[in-house]
């Protein structure tokens, strides 16, 4: 069976290993998760394995909808979480909210 995986920054490992962080904002590339699928989770940048997530929800959202509590869901500021979307998926309005939460 092919490994379930997904990546993030380095920079967010931290926040997700203290449970601070329990959203991730895609775009339409990676919109393919689903609800209850268990996922091994690495760094970006080098491909190292650091937790197992569970992803509790997967909902779209309008770039311009995103709010305060978007933003804490991050562990951020709203206005450093538009910064961080707009660095990463320049000009994107239509993203991807997946919920979830660590399993170990």
């Amino acid at each position: 069976m092919k490994e379930k995986k997904i990546t993030f920054y380095g920079r967010f490992e931290s926040d997700i290993l203290k449970g601070l962080k329990t959203i991730t904002i895609r775009n339409r590339l990676e919109s393919h998760y689903s609800k209850g699928e268990i996922l091994n989770v690495y760094r970006y940048e080098d491909n190292v394995f650091f937790c197992t997530i569970e992803i509790d929800d997967v909902s779209t959202i309008d770039y311009n909808q995103l709010n305060d509590n978007h933003a804490k869901q991050e562990n951020m500021t709203l206005d450093q979480l538009k910064e961080v979307i707009n660095n990463i998926y320049p000009g994107e309005q239509s993203l991807y909210v997946l919920s979830f939460h660590l399993v170990n």
